[in-house]
């Protein structure tokens, strides 16, 4: 189970890219996105459970490495960007302005995401991940309506 539990938090070992594993580990998100759409049940389907294996896979691998939150594990950018890209139009415009206001708030950590790091375990890794793909989505969404 350590291995499964590896290799999903780290997001099929993505994260143990030496340079940037949270940027690697947002591109992740974008092939299955292209895989399910960003409408329809499979796509919530896959976003509920990103957020569910997320949570236990990043707070399994923490506590094995005794990190709170392990440079590697990069299932939470994954999961987040993915829940930013919900309802848009798939356009590669669409998924880069997504993926490069995502490392942003990822990394600014807006209100309430740097409060939310501080929950226990693999929810506070996963949590502010969400915050800043919220932000995104609000993001995308304003521009969208406003530049398109």
């Amino acid at each position: 189970m350590r291995l499964l539990y590896r290799l999903l938090a780290t997001g099929l070992f993505v994260g143990y890219v030496p340079l940037a594993p949270a940027t690697f580990g947002s591109l992740w998100a974008i092939p299955l996105v292209l895989l399910t759409g960003t409408y329809g049940i499979d796509y919530w389907i896959t976003a509920a459970a990103l957020v569910v294996v997320g949570v236990v896979a990043a707070d399994r691998v923490a506590e094995e490495v005794g990190e709170r939150d392990p440079s590697e594990v990069v299932i939470d950018e994954i999961a987040a960007l993915y829940l930013a890209y919900a309802t848009f139009p798939i356009k590669w415009k669409v998924l880069l302005l997504g993926f490069l206001l995502f490392r942003i708030y990822d990394v600014l950590k807006p209100f309430p995401a740097r409060r939310l790091e501080s929950l226990p375990g693999g929810l506070g890794i996963v949590a502010d991940d969400l915050v800043a793909g919220a932000y995104t989505w609000i993001t995308v969404k304003v521009l969208l309506r406003f530049l398109v």
